[in-house]
């Protein structure tokens, strides 16, 4: 049988192949689309998984509740602007995020979810019944109508990331019916709301709405928690992308390539990104990259203030995943309600070693503000990036030599930077590109605000293939690490 959600695209996708193979030869193929027919009836007899085309209808276009177009207007919005959805395991949370006028994304609502499935950690395999992590893709032939789970859409696993890694299974959606089996379910309301504004970006011109999935919120203090647990690498590069976005508030670029995530575009706007392949030169926006450094160094300095005041690193097992509080009383119409009736168990790992005198000293400076971020440094390209102009002013981290903070770090917290403390290679100037609004008249600058206005005339810079700014306990698994 088909899984639900399944059978509507596949016999989308049967009748529509049938009808182009079709196209000019109607006297040939004149009872194909008949046969068609016939066997899109016995699918949907079979799946049992279609409502009637009457309750698909209503679902599909309930409008989008009256306080929530409220909530638009308060927060400088509208229902066909573009959206951008973020969701959290260990939360049990699901935030919807609104694009203003001036081009930047605005927190709108958050979802409690009602269930999810499986582990904190990526989605493998099939039957795993893992939540998928990362970064997803949804288009409008993603959504479903017509969802046995109340309404759905497909939020796009695998994606570029999951496939270089030999991750297997699909059909993930987010829908409703408070059931999961490695999907983010909703109740039926939420969902109704949720599809119905996604549905209307979409009609306002939205492409393609990005999908971020976390295992949880990715502060200081679930990171020292977790700073043991075997998919901390794997985090560590989610959470870069995370970090740019809740300093631009604005769509994150993602890309693949050395079978990890990378959130710049190439140097060369031809170029191609090979997601099992070496990573090429990327350009990045200096202002902004500086400012998720500045974050990372911020965020590393607390996880090891948490460490050094006592914090345990703790393995969190669930017995099939968990939900919001919120829906604590629910037991009798959820999935597994035995699995969430005994709840996580937190299982405390090995102690760390004991802080020495100067690693406490490295503290007591931390906290006092004595280390100050790596700053930028002018220094004269070598080789131009081929493609690239020859006399140009370029810039690289001053870290060539591990400062007294990263040392400190890397005593603290036993992790090996691999080539983060290394010479980084010469990055190349480069002119911006401004974001803006789709729709967004021609010529009309947007309005400055927060983030916005610190980044406001970034210079881009562009680096080689290893990540040039890599903090700290933050710092990326080198090139061709396996994360899994």
């Amino acid at each position: 049988m088909f899984k639900c959600g399944s059978e509507l695209m596949l016999r989308a996708g049967l009748c529509k192949m049938s009808d182009s193979g079709a196209s000019g030869l109607a006297s040939k193929w004149k009872g194909f689309s008949l046969r068609c027919a016939l066997l899109s009836a016995t699918i949907l007899s079979l799946a049992g998984c279609q409502e009637t085309t009457t309750q698909d209808h209503l679902r599909a276009t309930r409008p989008i509740p009256s306080d929530t177009i409220a909530l638009m207007q308060s927060k400088g919005t509208d229902t066909r602007a573009p959206i951008l959805i973020r969701a959290f395991k260990k939360e049990a949370e699901l935030e919807i995020w609104k694009m203003t006028a001036e081009g930047n994304y605005t927190h709108l609502k958050t979802f409690p979810m009602c269930r999810w499935s499986g582990q904190l950690g990526p989605k493998v395999k099939e039957g795993d019944r893992q939540v998928p992590e990362g970064f997803y893709t949804i288009t409008p032939g993603q959504m479903n109508p017509s969802s046995n789970y109340y309404l759905s859409f497909n939020v796009g696993y695998p994606n570029a990331y999951d496939k270089a890694h030999n991750y297997t299974g699909g059909l993930i959606m987010v829908h409703g019916a408070c059931s999961s089996a490695g999907c983010y379910s909703m109740t039926d309301e939420q969902i109704a709301e949720i599809y119905a504004i996604a549905r209307e970006s979409f009609g306002g011109g939205q492409k393609a709405i990005q999908m971020q999935s976390f295992p949880f919120r990715m502060t200081a203090e679930n990171l020292a928690k977790h700073r043991l647990d075997p998919n901390l690498a794997f985090w560590k590069e989610l959470k870069q992308g995370s970090d740019r976005f809740e300093v631009t508030k604005q769509e994150t670029p993602v890309s693949v390539c050395a079978r990890r995530y990378v959130f710049d575009k190439p140097a060369v706007a031809s170029t191609r990104l090979d997601p099992q392949g070496l990573c090429p030169p990327m350009e990045a926006n200096a202002e902004v990259a500086a400012a998720v450094l500045e974050k990372q160094t911020a965020d590393d300095r607390k996880v090891a203030e948490l460490v050094a005041s006592g914090v345990k690193p703790v393995r969190i097992v669930y017995q099939d995943g968990g939900q919001h509080p919120q829906f604590s009383s629910r037991n009798g119409d959820v999935s597994r309600p035995d699995a969430l009736a005994q709840g996580p168990t937190e299982i405390e790992l090995e102690a760390d070693k004991p802080v020495s005198a100067a690693v406490k000293l490295a503290i007591s400076k931390a906290q006092s503000g004595v280390s100050d971020v790596p700053k930028a440094k002018p220094v004269v390209a070598a080789a131009p990036a081929k493609g690239m102009p020859a006399n140009v002013t370029a810039f690289a981290p001053d870290s060539a030599q591990p400062s007294e903070e990263r040392t400190f770090f890397k005593k603290l917290l036993n992790f090996e930077f691999g080539e983060a403390d290394a010479a980084p290679e010469p990055v190349v100037v480069a002119p911006p590109a401004a974001p803006a609004r789709a729709g967004a008249k021609s010529g009309q600058a947007p309005a400055a605000t927060k983030p916005q206005a610190a980044l406001k005339n970034k210079p881009a810079i562009i680096t080689g293939a290893a990540p040039a700014l890599q903090p700290g306990f933050m710092a990326s698994a080198p090139v061709g690490t396996a994360l899994n």
